[in-house]
């Protein structure tokens, strides 16, 4: 296939996904039909399945263009020539992930993800939300074990309790502040919650928000 061929695809399938943010935002996952996301990309409805098998494929080719696992996020954070300690490499993780989350396209798709997904035959979204839960806990949990084993997180707190306290604040944080944006400035508020929980689980202080930036 000609490259010239190849990138008008690659073209007409982003506009697709384009269109289904719009259309699932406004409608619902559930509501959504094929034929109005092809509908509002200016395309029929054979378009949309030269490209994707059904909208649950469609629907995660969408998520998949704003995820970024936890141990990609890690790996960006992380300094080759200064190792870091494991919660301040989750804690910049953490920080990292909530600047993406206020791109506009993220917080569309986020949006759709927590708040737009109602129980379909088309998207098992318990499912989907679970597996993501997985994979994050999954990853948190190793480095938590890696504080505790070397000292620098408080005894008290046991990892998987670390763990799930992470997640339950980040995902809280991330599931109120998409609600509703315009009620708080997330980018202000957020860092501060993060910044407070990494502050109460080290023995010793951490840096705050904006030492941890200048180390990226």
């Amino acid at each position: 296939m000609p490259k010239r061929t190849k990138a008008e695809a690659e073209a007409t399938r982003e506009a697709l996904l384009d269109a289904a943010e719009v259309i699932f935002l406004e409608r619902g996952v559930s509501r959504t039909s094929l034929e109005q996301i092809a509908r509002q990309a200016g395309m029929t409805r054979g378009a949309v399945y030269w490209h994707f098998k059904n909208k649950s494929d469609l629907f995660h080719a969408m998520l998949d263009r704003v995820k970024m696992p936890l141990r990609q996020l890690l790996d960006d954070v992380e300094d080759a020539e200064r190792p870091r300690a494991p919660l301040e490499s989750l804690q910049l993780a953490s920080l990292h992930a909530l600047e993406r989350l206020q791109s506009p396209r993220s917080r569309r798709v986020h949006t759709i993800l927590f708040h737009c997904c109602e129980a379909s035959s088309d998207v098992n979204i318990l499912e989907l939300h679970q597996r993501l839960a997985d994979d994050c806990y999954d990853t948190m949990l190793e480095r938590f074990e890696e504080a505790n084993r070397t000292g620098t997180m408080i005894a008290s707190i046991e990892p998987e309790i670390a763990c799930r306290m992470l997640m339950s604040m980040f995902g809280g944080l991330m599931h109120d502040w998409l609600r509703d944006p315009t009620r708080y400035d997330i980018g202000d508020v957020g860092p501060r919650i993060i910044d407070t929980f990494f502050e109460r689980i080290a023995p010793n202080p951490v840096p705050s928000h904006p030492a941890l930036q200048s180390l990226t």
